[in-house]
């Protein structure tokens, strides 16, 4: 469920300038969070969302992502002088950790039909995407230091994959 979330952290990681492990982990944080909450949704609300939620987050999730991933990919060809410099802003965190969040609130529906405990269940997914999304953050800075331009350029475009990838996977 966090590999959404894990590439959405690499293209944060690749495209900020100077991305520290703080802000890995308040990516992670963040991440981490909309997975629980998405999955305790879903677990609460049961059966009542499953073919709603599947395909409504999905249009959601493909929308935010193509929008955020292609200003991350447009902002990548301006000239070095009219560059902003990018920085973890928390609408752009909270867009992101939307829109990868929402396969969750199908999986917390489908939590309700396991004879799992729904609270250890849901915290256990907010866990490790917390974990997984701090080292993709990491593994992003790496790339991003030495290929910002090119990085940043790249983000955008795996942000707007990733977002086609979750549209067409709820349509089929």
């Amino acid at each position: 469920m966090a590999v959404d979330a894990c590439a959405a952290a690499v293209c944060c990681g690749l495209e900020i300038p100077g991305f520290r492990i703080q802000d890995g982990l308040r990516l992670g944080c963040w991440f981490g969070c909309f997975q629980t909450g998405m999955a305790l949704i879903g677990g609460l609300a049961g059966s009542e969302l499953n073919e709603h939620v599947q395909v409504l987050g999905a249009v959601v999730a493909f929308g935010l992502l193509l929008y955020l991933g292609g200003i991350q990919l447009f902002s990548s060809f301006r000239p070095e002088s009219c560059q902003e410099i990018p920085s973890l802003e928390r609408r752009k965190i909270a867009a992101l950790a939307l829109a990868t969040s929402l396969d969750a609130l199908a999986v917390g529906v489908s939590l309700a039909y396991l004879a799992v405990g729904l609270l250890p269940a849901v915290l256990i997914i907010g866990l490790v995407t917390l974990v997984l999304t701090l080292l993709s953050a990491m593994i992003g800075r790496q790339g991003g230091q030495r290929f910002h331009r090119c990085a940043s350029a790249c983000g955008g475009v795996i942000l707007m994959l990733i977002g086609t990838k979750i549209l067409v996977e709820a349509l089929w």
